[in-house]
């Protein structure tokens, strides 16, 4: 059955819901998870094992041609490998791929298997190659955790380049983007904390665990008082050798190693302190926790006493003059509770950025779609009019106001943001009055009516409500000059040099030991940005890097919220392909890329009255290109034949090309031959 099943859905004669929904479904059931929409992979996450990712495999996904071998992640790896060798259609030039998809779609695995084939086509077998594949099993201890959508979620997002010379790599660079920190100090029902923190307690040796000062897992309420079951736990201690065998890789130093583990053993610690409120309403660390305050002293490398200080008063300096406040309860917990498209029962200052990201992808998405299709009538918006070829506008779905919305200065949710976060007795509910007042009348904002500070953003992918509570403290994220300063002068070496680290515009931490620092991360400022501002400059530098790139596209999709294999959610499946008009735009416009077939009309040898071309103008306006009384076109037999309509002398011609279709047709009724030229990947075809 499989083998009637298309292998690039551009090839259905149809492209809606229904015919989409079985060539998917039978494919799936097949275990054929890769299916091409034109130059578009989509690939379902089949949640179990399959055999087509082995050594044999991806020798084939060599230098192949698209047609010859099925859709495959591996296809995708090879195209962009040799594309920015030059060896395709176009010269040598960047490449960027972009993989989208919900929580639990696969966009790990797809990442990791990706790096993998490009590595084994540059026929990578040297240090650096083994250490680029052994950064994401690092990556993944340390960004990744279980969700109630996905066991192993990123909850951060990342961009990895590599750089090349000929056709080896010579250097690699990851930049993350906001990272989930909260997460650290709290996880909501049904999920987890960072996944280090577990293999390291399921691996760590006796020895070493009493060595670090680490107790049994379930007395710490970072982990919720939980752990797993013993066969959870022994995949856990599997991970635990993987992650300290990368380390070895990459290059870590014995006593980074060592560091890195002590201070995780010391935030464990941290989190078990408890605080009970003095006769005067200030803070005091309670006598039941005095032990575990000794313990995070000592794991963290600093004085007992500066610790208490630096957790319970905060030092300012006035004229000199050293000034101690004692802290209330509520400043206490702020100290401790610092901080892909998600809609979830509350959303966050974390739900907030993050959906932001997937707004911006989206809007390269759309971009590189309509960049295909709009250089055609730029160039003969001329010879339309002299043919008296008749256009209309047609509407367009585009995201770029929700972006401004955002982004817009002195006026933009981020500026706002800001500008309530440098007012130290501004309020959450102060930030969403500004926000009502400001857009009230933007379609893109809706005013929620509640004492809680509540505000609603209509994104690309539907509308999200967000609980605007804690959002200035997150985007301050301010950590006091007391504990800063108490770091600074651990005796722990790795957590001296974290803390005594500048912050770029992106966030990225940049030791001051480092006499190498990147252009576009270089920020040496005396005053901390905020986290809206970082993740705005980091979003700015990542779309420059996207832009200048020629983009491939990868969209996971989840095929079930129960993580089951072998089962399919339609619906599901359909709100993932269909998750904006401009997707399925494209895909009808992939419908003439593969094949001529597509381009022509009809089954029973008819010709029909209007031939309708749907392209973009200077990649905003959509235009529906109405050809009447001229070539039309019908396919029968696997050849192409000419029909005119109405009956005109002479007779139009069609000339094919590779990659080009040429069509000679008379000018209005004349006898005056005038050559189209056509490029077959930017037509929409209405018919």
């Amino acid at each position: 059955m499989e083998d009637n099943l298309p292998e690039d859905l551009a090839n259905l004669s149809e492209l809606d819901e229904k015919s989409l929904l079985e060539v998917l479904t039978g494919r799936f059931r097949h275990d054929c998870i890769y299916t091409y929409i034109g130059d578009i992979l989509v690939a379902v996450n089949p949640f179990k094992y399959l055999s087509i990712y082995e050594k044999q495999v991806s020798e084939q996904y060599k230098c192949h041609e698209k047609k010859a071998l099925p859709p495959h992640i591996f296809a995708v790896a090879d195209r962009a490998y040799q594309s920015m060798l030059g060896r395709l259609a176009t010269g040598p030039k960047n490449q960027c791929i972009v993989i989208s998809g919900e929580s639990g779609a696969g966009k790990t695995e797809s990442t990791k298997l990706l790096l993998r084939h490009i590595m084994e086509l540059c026929k990578a077998n040297s240090q650096l190659e083994q250490q680029i594949l052994q950064v994401n099993p690092l990556l993944e201890a340390f960004g990744n955790a279980q969700t109630v959508m996905n066991d192993n979620s990123s909850r951060f997002g990342k961009y990895i380049q590599l750089r090349f010379h000929n056709s080896s790599v010579k250097g690699a660079k990851i930049n993350e983007y906001l990272l989930e920190k909260s997460r650290v100090v709290q996880q909501d029902e049904g999920e987890q904390n960072f996944h280090i923190f577990y293999f390291m307690l399921a691996g760590i040796s006796p020895e070493d665990k009493e060595m670090y000062g680490l107790l049994d897992p379930t007395h710490y309420r970072y982990l919720n008082g939980r752990f797993g079951q013993e066969a959870v736990v022994q995949t856990w201690r599997v991970k635990y050798a993987e992650v300290s065998n990368a380390m070895d890789m990459v290059g870590f130093e014995e006593q980074e190693k060592v560091d890195m583990m002590t201070i995780l053993a010391g935030i464990l610690s941290l989190g078990n302190i408890t605080f009970e409120t003095t006769d005067s309403d200030a803070l005091r660390v309670s006598e039941a926790s005095r032990g575990w305050l000794k313990a995070t002293a000592g794991q963290f490398g600093v004085q007992e006493e500066d610790l208490l200080k630096s957790l319970t008063c905060t030092t300012s300096m006035t004229r000199g003059e050293a000034i101690q406040r004692l802290h209330t309860q509520q400043q206490a917990e702020g100290i401790l509770d610092i901080f892909g498209f998600e809609n979830f029962a509350v959303n966050r200052f974390e739900q907030l950025c993050i959906n932001l990201a997937n707004e911006q992808l989206q809007y390269f998405f759309n971009h590189a779609l309509l960049l295909l299709l709009t250089h055609i009538f730029l160039m003969e918006q001329k010879e339309y009019k002299e043919e008296g070829i008749t256009w209309e506008t047609i509407s367009y779905k585009d995201n770029k106001p929700i972006l401004e919305l955002f982004f817009t200065k002195p006026i933009g949710v981020l500026s706002l943001l800001d500008e309530q976060s440098a007012f130290p007795q501004a309020t959450d509910r102060d930030f969403v009055d500004k926000l009502n007042s400001k857009f009230k009348a933007a379609p893109n904002f809706e005013v929620v009516r509640n004492h809680t500070p509540l505000f609603t953003i209509v994104h690309y992918a539907g509308k999200v409500q967000y609980n605007a509570t804690g959002f200035l403290e997150r985007n301050r994220d301010t950590i006091p000059a007391s504990i800063r300063e108490l770091f600074i002068n651990s005796v722990t070496p790795l957590l001296s040099v974290l803390f005594a680290a500048t912050i770029s515009r992106t966030g990225t931490l940049m030791p001051r030991k480092a006499k190498i620092q990147v252009a576009d991360d270089n920020f040496n400022s005396t005053r901390k940005q905020s986290v809206g501002a970082q993740f705005k400059h980091s979003l700015a530098v990542l779309m420059e890097k996207m832009f200048a790139a020629s983009p491939h596209f990868v969209r996971c999709i989840k095929p079930n919220r129960s993580k089951q294999p072998d089962q399919l959610d339609n619906q599901l499946v359909l709100d993932q392909v269909f998750l904006q008009d401009s997707f399925l735009d494209f895909m009808h416009s992939q419908t003439v890329k593969t094949t001529f077939s597509s381009l022509l009309l009809g089954g029973d040898g008819k010709p029909l009255e209007h031939l309708k071309v749907v392209m973009m103008e200077q990649l905003q306006m959509p235009l529906m290109i109405e050809f009447t009384a001229t070539a039309l076109f019908h396919y029968a037999a696997s050849e192409f034949k000419l029909y005119r309509y109405p009956h005109c002398a002479p007779a139009p011609t069609l000339l094919q090309y590779p990659d080009i279709l040429y069509v000679t047709h008379p000018s209005g009724l004349t006898s005056d031959l005038q050559v189209r030229q056509y490029q077959l990947y930017p037509i929409v075809l209405v018919y």
